[in-house]
């Protein structure tokens, strides 16, 4: 008989929290027991897992006694704060804020690139950023075949990063603008309904935004490439649940387009989708709902030799987040 695990998510309320009900059940994870836990103030309510209605916890000291795996997703202040308990309980964290996606005691995991960093673990793995998940997916079978020079990327992100209620915002913000009234901006800094901007996260001083230098920072990580040039330029756009990037990447020598497509159509976890006569690429549509990063428009760089082109667009919700915690829990096991 096969082994089966004790699980909690905390923020099971939240737009991640709800994907990862649906991923545990859809890939038929091996749960003994689902503890769901939040804050205080989302407590109290109930959510259908396999046709049961569990109810939701408030997160306590006692919540992670006899508990093997905690797939977090409640922001980074929260993870600071329960997950060494969590580990000090016995648990394994899969953490899936920023808390912890930098310290070199904790390995940052991307199934279909590192793998074998989560073995490494001292009871907490992080998730990293969406972006960069999304990223690493489509330009990792690249680097392995040919490493990375420079990558530049500029990103088109969409309100889930932002949490359910910033696309509930969008939305509404939409609904106004069609009335004829003015909209109301309240988890965004401005109305991103009709409307884009550089991401709303934290300016460094380098000019750079807190999003932007995650993705440097965390490709880094995750390649073990600490001297690969990386720069972002994170826009969020008026999407619900799909981001999409444009990537350009500087190799030491010419990489045929021909072999970038081969690689892409063979790599984990991608989608290659081009359909040039008719102009039909990835999308946020199509992406949405999908397990697959999306990636397509291969092209040569005709300003540089050795450079190459691609688009991509990825489930901010799931591959992004919940897919990719999920994934490396499914690595825990098999070990």
């Amino acid at each position: 008989m096969s082994k089966s695990y004790r699980l909690a998510i905390l923020g099971a309320t939240g737009a991640v929290g709800t994907e990862l009900l649906e991923l545990l059940s859809s890939r038929q994870f091996p749960i003994a027991d689902l503890k769901l836990l939040a804050s205080p103030r989302s407590a109290g309510r109930n959510l259908s897992f396999n046709g049961e209605n569990l109810p939701v916890e408030p997160v306590s000291d006692r919540s992670f006694d006899n508990i093997d795996i905690v797939l977090a997703s409640a922001g980074g202040s929260i993870s600071k704060l329960w997950a060494p308990k969590a580990v000090e309980a016995g648990a394994v964290v899969i953490d899936n804020s920023s808390a912890f996606r930098l310290d070199p005691q904790v390995p940052l995991v991307v199934p279909e690139v590192n793998p074998e960093a989560a073995a490494t673990h001292k009871g907490i793995i992080s998730n990293p950023n969406c972006t960069t998940i999304l990223m690493t997916v489509a330009v990792w079978p690249l680097h392995k075949f040919q490493p990375i020079q420079r990558l530049v990327a500029a990103t088109y992100q969409s309100a889930s990063g932002a949490g359910a209620r910033a696309m509930e915002e969008v939305k509404t913000q939409t609904q106004a603008i069609l009335n004829g009234e003015t909209p109301k901006a309240e988890i965004f800094p401005y109305p991103l309904a009709f409307n884009l901007f550089p991401h709303n996260s934290p300016m460094t001083d380098l000019g750079y935004c807190e999003e932007e230098m995650k993705m440097v920072n965390e490709t880094r990580k995750i390649f073990s490439a600490p001297d690969l040039r990386v720069t972002a330029t994170c826009i969020r756009v008026p999407v619900l649940r799909a981001h999409s990037e444009a990537i350009n990447l500087e190799f030491a020598e010419p990489f045929p387009v021909a072999k970038v497509r081969e690689l892409l159509a063979a790599a984990p976890g991608v989608k290659l989708v081009e359909d040039w006569k008719a102009n039909y690429f990835p999308m946020p549509i199509d992406a949405t709902g999908r397990d697959e990063v999306l990636v397509g428009r291969v092209r040569q760089d005709i300003s540089h030799p050795c450079g190459v082109e691609l688009w991509l667009s990825g489930d901010q919700i799931r591959k992004g987040a919940a897919l990719n915690a999920v994934q490396i829990a499914e690595l825990l096991i098999s070990e």
